[in-house]
């Protein structure tokens, strides 16, 4: 079978997380070789990035903050999709290519053009077969973090509603790719919907 590799979107709290599990359940128990990851943070470096990039108390520029994220994305495709996806697995991962373009493009304010030019440089120019981004109001989002929260999710509502209004624009660039997802639904009712968007993709 041709490897897969999906990946999962969306704001802080809106559940995307929980939803790639279920996945992986789903498509394990119909016989399939899953593998999860995640941006940042994938086993081994990508661990330490991640501490940098969510919990570093000093200032870290806007700049900065994308080039890390970026050094991850490049580790995380090499040592663990790339290799997973040509031995036929399914690849899942929490984040990817359309979180910077969010987050650093639309939230931060930087080139889009630059950012598109630096994520297909650390990913040779891979793209996901499939992205599902988790759409939810950012007060719900906010709420469902709670008060303990790490460097990105305390940026504030006005940041977090341009990384909405990102995922949104980037869905209507690239509707076969990107498929929204309501996520004010139940549980239940959003892994429903995940399943019904996986079958015309591995049955």
């Amino acid at each position: 079978m041709k490897g897969l590799f999906i990946t999962f979107e969306g704001a802080d709290g809106c559940g995307k997380t929980t939803q790639m599990k279920m996945l992986a359940e789903f498509l394990s128990g119909k016989g399939h070789d899953v593998v999860l990851t995640r941006e940042p943070g994938a086993k081994g470096l990508g661990e330490k990035l991640r501490g940098i990039l969510l919990n570093y108390d000093g200032m870290v520029s806007d700049k900065c903050e994308s080039f890390l994220f970026l050094a991850d994305r490049a580790q995380n495709v090499d040592t663990i999709v790339n290799p997973a996806v040509q031995e036929g697995k399914i690849v899942l991962c929490d984040r990817h290519v359309d979180s910077t373009v969010a987050y650093q493009g639309y939230g931060r304010g930087l080139d889009l053009n630059e950012i598109n030019m630096l994520n297909n440089l650390a990913t040779g120019g891979r793209k996901p077969d499939l992205t599902f981004v988790f759409d939810i109001d950012v007060e719900t989002s906010m709420k469902r973090v709670g008060s303990e929260k790490d460097r990105m999710e305390s940026a504030g509502i006005e940041f977090h509603n341009r990384v909405r209004q990102g995922y949104l624009e980037l869905a209507k660039q690239e509707p076969n790719r990107i498929k929204v997802i309501d996520a004010s639904l139940s549980i239940e009712e959003i892994h429903k919907k995940v399943v019904e968007v996986i079958r015309g993709y591995c049955g």
